[in-house]
């Protein structure tokens, strides 16, 4: 058997995102004596989606704005899916969690001119209350967090890919974590007295996607396979403005921030008319699944730019004001041959965040004693649609949250190493080294017949039909993967063998999503059936749990939505949420 390397310390997290830097930190202030290691699949700082954020951070701040009022957006966004718990935890917390970011970790956010933060117009927000830094937020967070994480005693484990979570030998809880050192190829059993699953989502199992190609949910795989469950997992965010520059380059798929229809842009199809307003009463400022669904249908329709998409347009603003407003979206664009400015600029719905995730607490413990979830791992906050700029409230939010409980769990009667159950462990090195010396076999055309799959039968619309044909072939897939060996060139870099291991976690996860929007007969937010188009009366609404049985047979169930705070039909502000505070006429 492949020997295994063991190493322990009190906390381990498993991510370097907003989520996990912000549980380092937080676990460290309160306890500075304690041994506290981030592992990544990257290198700190620089991996991640909280880097890639570019809109910004909801917050209630402003004068008319309030907590209730981001709530009500919250849960009206969701399709009152979300856990009311979870979400007003998220609305509270952010206020303290950006003075936390300005104050005391040094990030530098928009002002206006009296000094104030400058806070701008996101979708499906019935206030301007989005903090940034220009369109390039999240490189401001990360830039700062990373930071004052190498400032401090905190070992880092870059480039450490987290294969299995390891449960104590009575099953009594967490024990620690299986990785591989990418470097050298090497099996290090982690033990840990506490664990944070904070290693991100990543819905890039479709033809066209925001995150980077790493980014394969392999949290949610772990969390399968350990018998943790999966909420709202058919609730896959499509964000309508993925830049489409063409087949042939990876910049296609990734974001044009939010704040463009927020500050008053205007999207097209191909034939240069304005088309929102025939969709939604909000037009551009609408949810995301709106939009996105609006774009979807004008491509079915046909009414597309060159490339299928339609076009985003700024112009009318003044290209001036939008070189400045959106420097880097500029830039972006311009590095593929488009004038965001004083031109068009072709897009397309593409799949950005995953709603769903591993059940939680409000503490974000799970069910597995000593393990902890935070970030696009956890399920409950966003519940069928996240808001723009909900994301990075979020990671920060519960990242925090984790690391203080972490610290307390620590250094309480349950914080102790537990004796880790080996066989698991032996397990999953002889299933990652499966592939070495098989059958060669079409490993990249395996991954974009996923791609395709997905957006085709699972995607932005859906019905049984095509999601029960996409089973099936998700299972032909799987088994496919299974004896597709790759070549025994060693471990280290070999970046083969960690597609592979991506392409593993994606397919999990895929049949996760497929079971839960089999089993959700309706549409809500970010989940559309066009077998089942109404939402149903909103006061019976249900979410989807999925677990996996040992054979790998998922099974979905459904459950009521506990309304804890404010029922369907009740507000806690006058007015309407989720409504913009001004909603630009059709021109």
């Amino acid at each position: 058997m492949m020997s295994i390397r063991t190493e322990q310390t009190d906390i381990l997290i498993i991510g370097s995102g907003g989520a996990g830097l912000f549980a380092a930190l937080h676990a460290h202030k309160a306890n500075p004596d304690l041994d506290i290691a981030i592992a990544a699949k990257g290198l700190l700082g620089k991996s991640g989606c909280t880097r890639m954020v570019q809109g910004g951070y909801n917050v209630a701040l402003a004068a008319g704005d309030s907590i209730e009022r981001h709530f009500m957006d919250t849960i009206v966004g969701g399709k009152w899916l979300p856990r009311q718990d979870l979400a007003w935890k998220l609305v509270n917390v952010a206020v303290e969690r950006v003075r936390e970011l300005e104050n005391e970790l040094g990030c530098f956010f928009d002002r206006n001119p009296d000094g104030t933060l400058h806070q701008k117009a996101f979708a499906g927000q019935s206030f301007d209350r989005t903090v940034h830094k220009g369109d390039l937020t999240g490189i401001e967070i990360m830039n700062r967090l990373a930071e004052q994480v190498w400032a401090r005693k905190i070992h880092r484990m870059e480039e450490h890919r987290a294969l299995a979570l390891v449960p104590a030998k009575g099953g009594e809880g967490i024990a620690g974590v299986l990785f591989t050192d990418m470097r050298t190829g090497d099996f290090v059993l982690v033990r840990a007295k506490a664990v944070l699953m904070g290693a991100g989502g990543g819905p890039t199992m479709y033809r066209y996607h925001t995150p980077s190609g790493d980014k394969s949910c392999d949290g949610m795989a772990m969390a399968l396979r350990s018998g943790l469950t999966l909420r709202d997992m058919e609730m896959v965010q499509f964000h309508p403005t993925g830049l489409l520059a063409g087949p042939d380059t990876r910049m296609t798929g990734t974001v044009l921030e939010e704040g463009l229809r927020g500050a008053g842009g205007y999207l097209l199809n191909g034939a240069g008319d304005r088309f929102m307003f025939d969709y939604h009463e909000h037009g551009e400022r609408a949810t995301r699944d709106v939009v996105s669904r609006s774009i979807y249908a004008e491509m079915r329709a046909g009414r597309t730019t060159p490339l299928g998409g339609v076009y985003i347009e700024m112009k009318h603003l003044g290209p001036e004001f939008v070189a400045k407003k959106f420097k880097g979206m500029v830039k972006r664009c311009a590095d593929c041959g488009f004038d965001l400015a004083g031109g068009r600029v072709e897009v397309v719905p593409t799949a950005h965040y995953m709603m769903g995730g591993v059940e939680m607490e409000a503490d974000t413990a799970t069910a597995i004693p000593g393990l902890f979830v935070a970030g696009e791992d956890a399920g409950g906050v966003h519940g069928a649609n996240r808001l723009g700029g909900n994301g990075v409230a979020n990671s920060t939010v519960y990242g925090g949250i984790s690391g203080d409980v972490m610290a307390e769990f620590v250094g309480g009667k349950s914080g102790a190493f537990r004796e880790p159950d080996m066989a698991v462990a032996e397990a999953a090195v002889a299933a990652s080294l499966r592939p070495f010396g098989g059958k060669a076999g079409g490993l990249y055309g395996l991954r974009n017949r996923l791609d395709d799959l997905m957006w085709d039968k699972v995607g932005i619309i859906r019905e049984a039909g095509e999601m029960n044909d996409a089973l099936a072939e998700l299972d032909d897939m799987t088994a496919e993967l299974q004896a597709t060996g790759i070549p025994d060139t060693g471990r280290e870099f070999n970046i083969t063998w960690h597609d592979w291991l991506n392409l593993e976690s994606l397919l999990l996860v895929s049949k996760s999503i497929t079971v839960a929007a089999l089993a959700r007969e309706d549409s809500r937010g970010a989940h559309y059936r066009n077998d089942f188009p109404d939402s149903g009366p909103l006061e019976e609404t249900t979410f989807t749990v999925v677990s996996m049985a040992a054979d790998g047979a998922m099974k979905p169930e459904l459950k009521p939505v506990d309304f804890t705070i404010v029922k369907p039909g009740e507000s806690l502000i006058e007015g309407e949420a989720g409504a913009p505070p001004e909603t630009a006429g059709k021109d």
